[in-house]
């Protein structure tokens, strides 16, 4: 049976392994403490803060199928929040979400979908690849301290297209594609208040500010009942402040938030600010995946479609079953 190693574990690298562990011999490897990628979850008692993604809508038959087992357990439910258009500092325009058009989260966190996801896999946490070499007809990873962490058959990436082209080789053919489609940055601002706080929406799509969302995180289902915010930047005000002390910029995201919602949030109980540097990306034309047929590598994610949970979804299904065809 064929070994093969899949560098990621957001949705599109658990996505991928769980496809190919049907045919071959599969180890991930993660470089964080834990999987899931941007379905992630940072808790900070008795505050919980989904500061990825916030919600996923599903379009196609094939993540319908995926996600049904986790909405019959309990794992995915809908989040019928009370959304908002917010202009400057006007609602707009306001709505219910409901059954018609649902929206789903994962249950009690984001991260309960790529834990779902990673049962039964043999997952290396906490292990940094850092190249990706040919060594007769496989492929070897490396690590930070240039250790082998063994052969493979076959490689897929489902890293960010920039941190894909540090550590495979120059030589494949797809590699100069993988500096094309920049991602954008985003900052994820989190705020904890000891009691609700009164505002008129529990999600809102924010424009003509430097703040792009803002989600009342414990009004999703199966949340605690302490009181968190969670405020993501645009893009472009995270590409250019990217590097910009922490302390500046959370104080900055929180003046805009005050200024937005009419309440002062710079003396929340709980601030912190997390830098998202490979976040989101605009509707791609090109291919759902790279592959090096002959060699048996590629890379995934929704880098190439668009920055969308299913998107993420669809990347990864589409790079495992073409790998599994060049085997």
């Amino acid at each position: 049976m064929k070994h093969l190693a899949v560098i990621g574990t957001g949705l599109a690298g658990l996505t991928a392994a769980n496809q190919l562990q049907q045919r071959a011999n599969v180890t991930l490897f993660e470089k964080s403490r834990g999987v899931s990628g941007r379905l992630s979850t940072r808790r900070a008692d008795p505050y919980a803060f989904y500061h990825g993604a916030q919600v996923f809508k599903v379009r196609s038959d094939a993540f319908r199928a995926c996600i049904d087992p986790m909405l019959r357990d309990g794992t995915v439910q809908r989040w019928d929040a009370r959304f908002a258009e917010i202009d400057d500092t006007t609602i707009v325009q306001s709505r219910q979400w409901d059954e018609e058009f649902p929206h789903y989260v994962g249950v009690p966190g984001m991260s309960a979908i790529g834990k779902y996801l990673s049962r039964g896999l043999d997952i290396r946490l906490g292990t940094r690849v850092v190249s990706v070499q040919r060594q007769g007809d496989q492929w070897t990873l490396l690590d930070e301290q240039g250790i082998s962490l063994g052969a493979y058959d076959g490689v897929i990436s489902s890293v960010p297209a920039q941190q894909a082209s540090d550590l495979l080789p120059a030589s494949l053919p797809f590699h100069a594609a993988l500096s094309a489609p920049p991602m954008r940055g985003c900052f994820a601002l989190m705020l904890g208040f000891p009691r609700p706080i009164p505002i008129e929406f529990d999600a809102a799509l924010v424009r003509g500010r430097d703040i792009s969302w803002i989600s009342l995180n414990s009004s999703k289902p199966g949340r605690g009942e302490a009181c968190s915010l969670l405020v993501h930047s645009t893009n472009a005000w995270a590409d250019k402040h990217m590097d910009d002390n922490r302390d500046w910029v959370m104080d900055y995201l929180c003046d805009q938030t005050s200024a937005v919602i009419g309440i002062d949030v710079g003396n929340a109980p709980h601030k912190a600010v997390h830098a998202w540097r490979f976040a989101n990306i605009e509707k791609q034309a090109g291919p759902t995946h790279f592959i090096s047929p002959d060699q048996h590598i590629g890379v995934c994610g929704d880098w190439l479609i668009q920055g969308r949970v299913e998107a993420a979804f669809t990347s990864g299904l589409a790079m495992a079953n073409n790998l599994l065809e060049t085997l």
